[in-house]
């Protein structure tokens, strides 16, 4: 499923988010930016040890903001490392704490003059947000910056990786089906 939002194509797509040829893929990382479970496991292994290193070197990154790095052998030649919160039942600012990390993600790519992104689910996995909860966020806000800021962006893409969880295209389009027909 595709649409356009101002001159950026929004496109949700199924797959691995190592696999993919944008300029950054973004990771679901852990503020510590040890090599994690899932999403950042898979980077960290597909994308080889420059990925790490660099990471070591930067040290760590708060909830709610992204960093970014070489691609190392991935396709992407960046990898944002995007650090959402960990899902305690949604008293913890989370919802703001994952638009952020969306937010931030969209900055870096911008600031670093990249014209296509791919992001995961961040937060639906090993930190257990409830995907239902974290899809209108991520698209809200992903949404929210394509019409409002200034940007460079050909593409985003959702990235959702059937294996984790085999609901997820279909929540994503669903909710941006919704989400489309609330703005037009």
């Amino acid at each position: 499923m595709q649409t356009q939002i101002g001159k950026t194509t929004l496109r949700l797509v199924t797959g691995d988010i190592a696999d993919q040829d944008t300029d950054a893929v973004v990771t679901a990382a852990h503020w510590r930016l040890n090599k994690g479970n899932g999403t950042d496991g898979t980077i960290h292994t597909k994308g080889g040890p420059k990925i790490y290193e660099e990471c070591r070197r930067i040290g760590g990154c708060p909830i709610g903001d992204a960093v970014i790095t070489t691609g190392g052998n991935l396709k992407a030649r960046h990898v944002i490392h995007a650090v959402g919160p960990v899902w305690r039942g949604g008293d913890e600012d989370e919802p703001k704490l994952l638009a952020s990390a969306y937010r931030r993600s969209l900055q870096v790519a911008v600031q670093h003059g990249l014209h296509s992104i791919s992001f995961p689910s961040i937060s639906t996995g090993a930190f257990i947000y409830p995907l239902r909860l974290a899809a209108p966020i991520a698209l809200k806000t992903i949404i929210g910056f394509l019409e409002r800021e200034q940007h460079n962006l050909d593409e985003v893409r959702m990235v959702l990786y059937t294996r984790e969880d085999d609901t997820a295209y279909t929540v994503f389009a669903r909710t941006l089906e919704q989400i489309l027909s609330e703005t037009r």
